[in-house]
């Protein structure tokens, strides 16, 4: 005899759905198709907007970096603040170098002021006006070659050197007084790391 095997349910029995309308199916397609977008066009958005801003940044950084001379413009706060030299305002054709190596790290700013704004320039390094000496061109020859400044031009050309103790900064400053009402003012702040 052998033995009787039980026997298996048939599908359960489920009422018959009514078919879905036109109109729904066609809503939750859209919806589907809404979030689908959602969920890859947004990250893809995003991450085609920060390689652009990333590519731009990385321009911007590989031009200043690669500047080989005077740029024109303001040193940025923390250079300013590193070589403790304070631009005053009003000034204007304002243009700076960086330079740095394991020994000496330079700072070269040149702009045009006025008397105030040279007497504020100079009071900041500690100085004043009347402590700049006549025919006196402080800055060395290497440091004209680096910058390319010339100072063989109309004058009276006047200069000083404000030494301090490391790490302070020593700066040179030659100042261009042809036009007393708009000196220009050339300096090399130098630190030693």
């Amino acid at each position: 005899m052998t033995p009787s095997l039980p026997h298996q349910a048939g599908p359960p029995t489920r009422p018959d759905r009514p078919a879905e309308p036109p109109r729904h199916k066609a809503r939750r397609r859209a919806l589907t198709l809404l979030i689908i977008v959602l969920l890859i066009g947004v990250p893809a958005g995003y991450l085609v907007i920060s390689a652009n801003q990333s590519r731009d940044s990385g321009k911007d950084k590989e031009a200043k970096y690669s500047a080989t001379g005077l740029t024109a413009g303001w040193p940025s706060k923390v250079q300013r603040r590193l070589y403790q030299l304070s631009v005053p305002h009003p000034a204007e054709d304002v243009a700076y170098y960086e330079t740095n190596n394991w020994k000496t790290s330079r700072l070269y700013v040149q702009f045009r002021t006025n008397p105030a704004g040279l007497d504020s320039f100079l009071g900041a390094m500690g100085v004043r006006r009347e402590q700049l000496r006549k025919d006196e061109i402080t800055i060395g020859e290497r440091d004209r070659e680096v910058s390319g400044w010339t100072f063989g031009g109309r004058g009276p050309w006047w200069g000083l050197t404000h030494e301090q103790k490391n790490p302070a900064p020593t700066q040179d400053v030659v100042v261009n007084l042809s036009d007393p009402q708009l000196p220009m003012v050339y300096v090399v702040s130098r630190t030693v790391p």
